[in-house]
């Protein structure tokens, strides 16, 4: 038996401004790591969790990682167990898709394990159980750019239709995540239930517009369709200095900035390295004036998403 696998699975920017649920891409770095391991028996187990500050449950049915896991095994009536660890590589409530990192790489590596029954996008379904723990909604728009790579669209979710979206090569994101946690939940529950309709055509107009300027390598088109009208407004006031730190972005030359997912993290895309890393430089000095601790991340857009890193599959 003894069979183990170890599997990273990507950070990840949801809603990308305009794209409020539906929009999400993903990053090279940071991310989580799993380990797996195949038993005898039936079920999962969580054998040990590193980086959380013993914050994650090792409850399996309210673990990310231990729901999806054991969702996929329930469906493909696996004959054998699973035995869990999780290594948190990023912070929690950080608003880059932690909860979606560890339950992707979990169905990755349960579905390597038992010789790959499913296509990645078949595994998005047991990847989403998992967000359905972590905020009480089975939403896509982190668990699929983790698990697919690159940039996603959810057009539909009843029924669940998942469109890849190409992205100009030379594309790069600045992630600043400042040292304190929102949760998505929380976040969630501060949003209006009805928007106006002029609301709503201007934010249409935008995730059309990202869209095209994302397949044709637009990107003054990208940088004009990052607008939020909706969900921006409302969120920016949980995280300190958000206006500061869009308005260094841009004045640093990055094509657009907002929230990344439900936040503190803020984002900001650009058109090259040079300006991504500058731009990062200048929003995390707008932190530090407000005696606030960052980290700071520039990552081209991954395309390739999880990574098996060691398996002894057999």
């Amino acid at each position: 038996m003894n069979e183990t696998i170890r599997v990273f699975a990507p950070a990840t920017v949801a809603n990308v401004a305009c794209g409020f649920d539906i929009l999400g891409f993903a990053l090279k770095q940071p991310g989580d790591e799993v380990v797996l391991k195949k038993r005898d028996g039936k079920g999962v187990r969580i054998l040990a969790i590193t980086g959380d500050d013993g914050k994650l449950p090792r409850d399996v049915r309210q673990n990310t990682a231990g729901i999806a896991a054991s969702s996929f095994l329930n469906h493909i009536e696996a004959g054998y167990g699973l035995d869990i660890e999780l290594h948190k590589k990023m912070p929690l409530g950080s608003g880059l898709g932690s909860s979606a990192a560890s339950a992707v790489a979990s169905v990755v590596g349960a579905n390597a394990l038992f010789g790959n029954p499913l296509s990645r996008e078949g595994l998005l379904e047991f990847a989403m159980e998992g967000e359905r723990v972590a905020c009480g909604a089975a939403h896509a728009d982190n668990a699929a750019p983790a698990l697919l790579g690159g940039f996603t669209l959810i057009r539909s979710y009843d029924p669940l239709d998942v469109i890849s979206i190409p992205t100009p090569d030379k594309l790069f994101c600045t992630v600043i995540h400042p040292g304190i946690e929102i949760m998505t939940g929380d976040a969630r529950k501060i949003l209006r239930k009805d928007i106006r309709l002029k609301d709503a055509i201007v934010q249409w107009g935008n995730v059309a517009g990202l869209i095209t300027g994302l397949m044709t390598s637009d990107y003054e088109l990208i940088g004009r369709s990052m607008q939020d009208v909706i969900i921006e407004p409302i969120r920016s006031m949980l995280i300190p200095g958000f206006q500061d730190i869009k308005n260094a972005a841009v004045e640093a030359g990055a094509l657009g900035c907002s929230i990344s997912g439900s936040g503190p993290s803020v984002f900001a895309l650009s058109r090259n390295r040079e300006i991504a890393g500058n731009a990062g430089k200048h929003m995390a000095q707008v932190l530090r004036n407000l005696g606030v601790k960052c980290t700071l991340y520039v990552s081209k857009i991954n395309k390739n998403g999880p990574v098996i890193l060691s398996s002894d599959v057999r």
